[in-house]
């Protein structure tokens, strides 16, 4: 069973390795030179700029990782072979109901990501053609409801 514990800035090393991992397998619209440009940022401001939880696996190896900044989800990495194990709902849950997180951007050329926040109980409510660095890399903006009502994401038995 996974479990969600606070991040040091010591793995962050660790959550970059995860990052890139992940990109390579999901964001396909990205090139070498895009990874190249957005690694350093990830590791040395990005990364520093978020709250940040990690998923860890029974043997206490990160697998995942998520970060907030007031009610946004700013990063949501799952490691590619880990998908599909829970860890990325446990990180989203974790997000909103412990960090408040109610909104969040995806890209849009990404649409497993898109399916998955769907299904998690957010909904598309705007779109831009760039993505936060100016890039033409479209963004989908995403929220769900902060009533106490909608607390509970779809699946989770925890009320």
């Amino acid at each position: 069973m996974a479990r969600v514990v606070d991040v040091t800035s010591a793995q962050h090393p660790r959550l970059a390795g995860i990052w890139e991992a992940s990109v390579r397998a999901t964001h396909d619209f990205l090139d070498e030179a895009d990874i190249a440009f957005l690694r350093p940022k990830v590791l040395h401001e990005y990364l520093p700029a978020v709250t940040l939880r990690a998923c860890e696996d029974e043997s206490g190896t990160i697998r995942g990782f998520v970060g907030v900044v007031g009610h946004r989800i700013e990063m949501l990495f799952v490691e590619p072979e880990c998908r599909g194990r829970g860890i990325g709902k446990a990180l989203l849950t974790h997000a909103v109901d412990r960090l408040g997180a109610t909104a969040l951007d995806v890209n849009e050329q990404n649409p497993q990501a898109i399916r998955f926040y769907e299904r998690m109980g957010f909904r598309a409510i705007g779109r831009s053609p760039l993505d936060g660095q100016g890039r033409p890399f479209p963004l989908i903006h995403m929220a769900r409801d902060a009533s106490p009502a909608a607390a509970t994401l779809p699946g989770d038995r925890s009320t």
